[in-house]
């Protein structure tokens, strides 16, 4: 699940309005403003979601389901319920596991996740020059009903990643990520929302007044 982490934070951050409109390459720039200027109305949202794997050595697909969180300039929370509960955090440089009692045990194993938080902390500072080396950003569609598509252009990223093709309308609604190797993987929210409340955990975790 942790592989599949790091795009969804990549994609998420993007969505919110870290990305200016006018640095797009190869796309409908006036549509991308308006995909990104009503997604980074909300600061805070929740959202469930359905996520499912598939790979060509599983017989089956894998799927699981939980509950998000993100709060621009705090960070997220990814609660899976099923088929195992699992709460990690993603905060500044950080990724960890969080107990019941809101512990964090920071996650060693999961330099890639960091690596990107850091990166996309350097964006939310203004500095977008690594997501326009590393992707190629195409948008159709209209506002209330569109499609970004973001390919890889390094190519040991390509070798691995075909393609993340993010759609939705006032919300992200949908991600999916194609593999080369012929696997993927589709994340569906569904009542998505702005996040007016908090309890004492994820203030406690994300840092919130």
């Amino acid at each position: 699940m942790r592989r599949l982490i790091a795009p969804l934070l990549l994609c998420i951050l993007l969505l919110v309005g870290v990305l200016p409109p006018g640095h797009a390459d190869g796309t409908d720039q006036p549509l991308l403003q308006q995909i990104l200027t009503g997604l980074a109305r909300h600061h805070a949202v929740r959202a469930d979601f359905v996520q499912t794997r598939s790979n060509p050595a599983l017989a089956r697909p894998q799927t699981s389901h939980g509950q998000l969180l993100f709060v621009l300039g705090h960070g997220m929370l990814w609660q899976t319920v099923a088929p195992y509960a699992e709460t990690l955090a993603f905060t500044g440089t950080r990724a960890a596991r969080i107990d019941a009692q809101g512990r964090a045990q920071r996650m060693h194993d999961a330099r890639g996740v960091s690596q990107i938080s850091q990166m996309l902390q350097a964006m939310l500072a203004g500095h977008v020059d690594t997501v326009r080396r590393q992707f190629d950003i195409s948008a159709s569609g209209t506002a209330s009903a569109w499609t970004l598509r973001l390919v890889p252009k390094q190519e040991r990223v390509a070798r691995v990643l075909g393609s993340i093709v993010l759609s939705g309308d006032a919300f992200l609604q949908d991600i999916r990520i194609a593999m080369r190797d012929g696997g993927g993987t589709d994340i569906r929210f569904s009542h998505s929302r702005d996040a007016a409340r908090f309890n004492p955990l994820e203030k406690q975790v994300l840092g919130l007044p």
